[in-house]
């Protein structure tokens, strides 16, 4: 603080006088009787001498901003106090000159205690029947102000605040003090940032908006006069009210006149401010996640708010972490993508209306910074008013008896992200990609096959008598939709087609605890309790046969980080709502940093991602995916390079896709949160399906956008150990097999025949021909011998096959778990 010149005698005497006259007004105002007493003076006197000189005045609550990732596109307010505080060079000079009007016309003048007003105190508050006057000066209000927010405990409060000697004789000492120790406009510019003006604004700042949307630099002469005027009684002088705003009006013109009594203003500029009629523009500032600048935008606010809370920089409990966040005056820019999060919005309501029980929900994460693009679910974001409900009955039949509502199309849980009892969704078949990353990381590659059967009978143990179990048996016996054989596949066919018997056994082979701990490194948490059971014991986690298939519960914003962590070689980075954060003196936190790891290898990643462009239409130089893709449309629709998976549970009672490019990761599911048994089937490429408002997400978000393709993976990892396939043509079955056998590949024999040059019943060539993977299955083609009418002969010569990769699988099994 600068320190003023003072002459020495005249502070002497004013704190001698100040001393006499402090116990005198007090005396007055409590005991008008001897308020001439001389052991009154004497003891004020005294009093005041033993006061301590020193004021400390913490900082006042301050309002916290939420701002898009642009940093210019409002999100939310938080705040305890609507306040923000301002330079007195960002004041207009008609405000400076209001309050001093309203409230202290000799501020400039006075040591911080203004003698006269306490003298004119004392006689007044000696007659009978008059009302007290205080002779507060500015000055001896900012540090009763200051006081009061410094406080720590309620009688603090209290004792700043009440009429009492003790109080006056303190605001009068400390402000003698500060008049020294401070300059005029300091401590003017204080006073301005901490006075109350009504409605929730706290500070001239925040008045400005509240009342008139302006800056405090822009406010004219009418306008400054009123919120001057408003300091003394807030909710007497309310405007915004019927019986405050002629009380306002009142105030108003005393203030402006009272301008020209100080010499501020001129008799013609007072005239014509008191013409102008009062009209209140502003409004009060929106609070919290309920009241953010779009309702949709409501979740994505709701996510942040409770990362703010997890995060114990900003303090050891949870009251430290909301006092910081609603008084800290802190700029926080999100990382809400305007462009992907409008998007999403208008997509999930193009596929169900917020009235709908199902929810769809999509989330958006940017691979390599985690950093959280969108939140979107078609759902209002706010509480649904009891004494007025406009929830639809609840889904659930039983909670329907007992005539509760459900949460739609209100509603304030974490359906996207988790936590207060929202636990997740089946995810379905998009699961089977950690089964694959656990499988290349064990050394199978790509082009590992297996002849995946109609149903396959795996060594998990389940309870005899459901219906996953093989007949008479209590080992699960998954199946593929429409109980269909799979066909010889590998991993890139097996994922684009969604093989369920191809992905059993594969995660059998590499151990499903491996798989399980592939899920918890890309960030999946198991938030159910038994799906927690099974995840934190190596023991259970062995025999969860049909954790590939997607029965766990993920939420959105899980699955979308899980995906983006391969979109990004492999690099998990912890899903963040915030891409920077500053205090009010600007100083940068380093809390907003992303926080990532490695946690897949490279080429681990790109082998999976190489599989995961197969479902949704594209593929790599090194892709063979075979003929059926479960979500297809995905690469039409984005019109870029993209990956990720489809997925359904028995009985369609959620369905998942994920979709992404390096971009982006976008994952979308459908269900009822309300009544995860619903009997309302879940869709996929239906207009009112999951499938649309994921690739439209994706599709807005990489508007403009560079299109940048993934990385294929090396030939290792795609097609492992290649060995030369032996000719098998015209060699009967039994020897073929052997042949086959002791070049080391697991051979099968076509159910088909094709006709050949070979006898009818003999090996006419394999498939794959060629070359295959070390330990692969080769399928031996049979012959049904020469054409009748010996035109043709048949393209499978003697050693020969069909081409290389697994045949297309006859029809598309749907995505979802056979158990």
């Amino acid at each position: 603080m600068r320190k003023r010149d003072h002459n020495v005698l005249t502070n002497a005497a004013s704190l001698l006088i100040c001393g006499l006259l402090a116990g005198v007004v007090v005396a007055a105002a409590a005991f008008p009787a001897v308020a001439m007493s001389g052991l009154a003076a004497k003891a004020g006197a005294e009093t005041f001498g033993a006061l301590p000189k020193e004021l400390t005045v913490a900082r006042a609550p301050q309002i916290s901003y939420l701002l898009a990732s642009d940093g210019k596109t409002p999100l939310a307010t938080m705040y305890d106090e609507n306040r923000r505080d301002v330079k007195l060079a960002d004041i207009s000079e008609n405000m400076r000159n209001a309050i001093i009007a309203a409230e202290d016309h000799d501020f400039y003048k006075h040591n911080g205690v203004d003698l006269n007003g306490v003298a004119r105190a004392f006689v007044n508050n000696s007659q009978a029947g008059a009302d007290r006057q205080g002779a507060s000066t500015l000055t001896m209000q900012y540090v009763r102000m200051g006081i009061a927010y410094s406080a720590t405990h309620p009688a603090d409060v209290i004792a700043a605040t009440e009429d009492t000697s003790a109080r006056k004789l303190r605001e009068m000492r400390y402000a003698l003090q500060l008049d020294k120790e401070m300059s005029k406009d300091e401590i003017l510019e204080r006073y301005l940032n901490l006075a109350a003006f009504g409605n929730g604004a706290y500070g001239v700042y925040a008045a400005s908006q509240v009342y008139f949307n302006k800056p405090p630099k822009n406010l004219k002469i009418e306008e400054a006069a009123m919120l001057a005027g408003l300091v003394k009684a807030p909710t007497s002088f309310d405007p915004t009210t019927k019986d405050g705003y002629p009380h306002a009006v009142d105030r108003r013109n005393y203030v402006i006149d009272n301008m020209v009594k100080t010499g501020a203003i001129t008799q013609q500029q007072a005239d014509e401010a008191k013409a102008v009629k009062l009209v209140v523009k502003g409004k009060r500032a929106p609070n919290g996640c309920v009241a953010t600048n779009k309702n949709a935008w409501g979740f994505f606010c709701d996510y942040f708010y409770r990362w703010w809370m997890s995060q114990e920089t900003f303090g050891s409990t949870s009251y430290d972490r909301e006092r910081r966040l609603k008084s800290g005056g802190y700029t926080i820019i999100t990382t809400l993508d305007k462009q992907a999060q409008t998007g999403a919005d208008k997509a999930v309501r193009r596929a169900k209306p917020v009235t709908a029980k199902e929810a769809a929900m999509v989330a958006v994460v940017e691979p390599g910074t985690g950093r959280v693009r969108a939140l979107s679910v078609n759902r209002n974001f706010k509480l649904d008013n009891p004494d007025k409900p406009k929830n639809k009955p609840h889904s659930d039949p039983k909670q329907r008896e007992k005539g509760k509502r459900g949460n739609y199309p209100n509603t304030v849980n974490p359906l996207l992200t988790g936590g207060d009892g929202i636990t997740g969704y089946q995810g379905g078949s998009t699961f089977k990609i950690f089964t694959i990353v656990a499988a290349l990381e064990k050394g199978i590659p790509l082009s590992y096959t297996f002849n995946a059967p109609q149903q396959f009978k795996s060594e998990y143990i389940i309870d005899s008598s459901s219906p996953a179990a093989c007949p008479g048996t209590n080992l699960y016996c998954p199946t593929n939709s429409g109980k269909k054989a799979g066909g010889v596949q590998n991993m890139w066919s097996a994922f684009s087609a969604s093989i369920n018997t191809y992905f059993v056994p594969l995660q059998q082979q590499v151990g499903a605890e491996n798989v399980v701990d592939v899920a918890k490194r890309l960030g999946i948490q198991f938030r159910q309790s038994k799906d927690a059971e099974f995840a934190d014991s190596k023991e259970a986690a062995h025999q969860w046969g049909a954790f590939t298939l997607g029965v766990s519960q993920v939420t959105p914003l899980d699955l979308a980080n899980a995906y983006a962590t391969l979109a990004a070689d492999g690099k998990y980075c912890e899903p963040i709502p915030v891409q920077e954060i500053r205090d009010l003196d600007g100083n940068k936190l380093d809390v907003a940093n992303p926080r990532c790891e490695k946690r897949i290898s490279t080429e681990v990643a790109r082998a999976a991602v190489d599989a995961a462009r197969c479902p949704v239409g594209d593929n790599s130089s090194t892709s063979k995916c075979g003929g059926s893709r479960t979500a297809a449309q995905t690469k039409y629709i984005v019109k870029a390079p993209v990956a990720g998976k489809s997925g359904t549970t028995d009985s369609e009672k959620s369905a998942a896709l994920v979709a992404m490019t390096k971009q982006y990761a976008v994952a979308g599911i459908m269900a009822d949160p309300d009544w995860p048994q619903t009997n309302a089937k879940m869709k996929h490429n239906q207009p009112d399906g999951i499938n649309p408002p994921v690739w439209e997400t994706l599709r807005d978000a990489m508007d403009g956008k560079k299109r940048i393709d993934f990385e294929p993976p090396g030939k290792k990892i795609s097609l492992g150990d290649q060995r030369t396939i032996p000719g098998v043509g015209c060699l009967d079955l039994d020897r073929a097999k052997s042949r086959l056998s002791g070049a080391g590949f697991e051979p099968i024999v076509s159910s088909s025949r094709v006709t050949s040059d070979c006898p009818a019943g003999t090996a006419a060539g394999t498939s794959p021909s060629g070359r295959t993977i070390k330990g692969g299955i080769v399928t031996i083609m049979v012959s049904a011998g020469k054409p009748s009418n010996n035109n043709g002969g048949g393209n499978d010569r003697p050693g020969n096959g069909s081409p290389s990769g697994p045949p297309s699988n006859p029809g598309r099994p749907p995505d979802r778990p056979g158990g």
